[in-house]
């Protein structure tokens, strides 16, 4: 950690400021400047700590990261199937408590020490019952789209007005135009399933055929 100003602050605090930042006012407003004054730092202050709005962004995803329980998923007791569903819900859960956040996946790779554990764990979830690596890393980048893709349209969900949710949409209007969407858009809504739950099932099916046949 580079050193910063002397007044009590952490790398910590400075990324939960931002976050404040983000879900008040978006993403255009999180700005060294901007969190700098949230705390009453000066921006020069700011950059003994990070030294781009990119680097404060990428450590606001480390920070999503960093809250999944790496060490539950990656017990070596449980079935490669159950340590890959473990942490791709984990991962989910985390991106919830912080609507929106996934757009900063867009901020840089994904090479932060926490997000490189998490892929680390997704990879011994999959070799873990012998699975080929070159197969494991296929697998590992499917589950890790498929996740961000669902915590996407999440996040897009959750942007929707739930008091005009009732109301005629226009997408809607002509529902006889688009019988497949609306049907899917039903069963989608249905509370006994979980769509999330059984598209990585069969995203999992689909890579555990392919080692049972090696």
């Amino acid at each position: 950690m580079k050193p910063g100003p002397r007044r009590s602050i952490s790398q910590a605090d400075i990324v939960d400021a931002a976050f404040e930042i983000f879900e008040e006012k978006g993403g255009d407003a999180v700005s060294i400047r901007g969190v700098a004054a949230r705390l009453g730092l000066t921006p020069t202050a700011m950059y003994t700590y990070f030294t781009s709005k990119n680097a404060l962004q990428r450590a606001m995803v480390e920070q999503v990261f960093s809250g999944v329980d790496l060490a539950a998923a990656g017990d070596p007791s449980l079935p490669w199937r159950a340590r890959v569903q473990r942490l791709a819900a984990d991962l989910r859960s985390r991106f919830a408590e912080h609507p929106g956040a996934i757009v900063l996946v867009a901020s840089g790779p994904l090479d932060g020490r926490q997000a490189m554990s998490f892929g680390e764990t997704l990879l011994a979830g999959f070799t873990s019952e012998g699975m080929p690596l070159a197969d494991a890393a296929r697998a590992t980048a499917a589950v890790r789209a498929y996740v961000l893709g669902a915590i996407t349209l999440d996040a897009s969900d959750s942007g929707v007005d739930t008091d005009a949710a009732d109301a005629p949409s226009a997408l809607w209007t002509e529902a006889t135009q688009h019988p497949l969407t609306e049907a899917a858009r039903l069963l989608a809504a249905d509370a006994s399933s979980d769509p999330f739950a059984s598209g990585l099932d069969r995203l999992l099916d689909g890579f555990g055929a392919a080692a049972a046949a090696n």
